[in-house]
């Protein structure tokens, strides 16, 4: 008769004959731990990257019917080409400012704002209203 370190050895690095009834006790084992967990165990979510809605969009100068926005990259999917991006900063800045909801502005020129690695942190915006 095998001892208790044995058969816990055997469940541990799966030793048994797949069709035994202890292979099948395993797997029964292993089901209902994933279908019984505790839901807490489960509340490990992954923190947002994305900043919290002051720090979104920033306007860095205003003069006349021209304004320049600083606009944090996290709040814009990935867009692989300028129109695209233009597109995604011309709804950001929509939805986030009042003076812009009403859609009615162009933007002039969009700068990208890089860290030390190369990777774009936020777009300086140029807008005409």
């Amino acid at each position: 008769m095998p001892s208790s370190g044995q058969i816990l050895s055997r469940i541990f690095f799966w030793q048994f004959e797949r069709g035994s009834w202890q292979y099948d006790l395993a797997v029964i084992g292993i089901l209902v731990f994933v279908f019984f967990m505790p839901r807490r165990w489960l509340r490990d979510q992954p923190e947002s990257s994305v900043p919290p809605k002051a720090e979104q969009i920033a306007v860095i100068s205003s003069a006349g019917n021209e304004s320049v926005y600083q606009v944090d990259a996290r709040v814009l999917a990935p867009p692989e080409h300028m129109p695209l991006l233009q597109n995604e900063l011309h709804r950001a800045l929509q939805r986030a400012l009042p003076e812009l909801q009403n859609g009615h502005f162009s933007i002039l020129k969009v700068e990208a704002k890089r860290d030390e690695h190369g990777t774009v942190i936020a777009y300086q915006v140029s807008v005409r209203h």
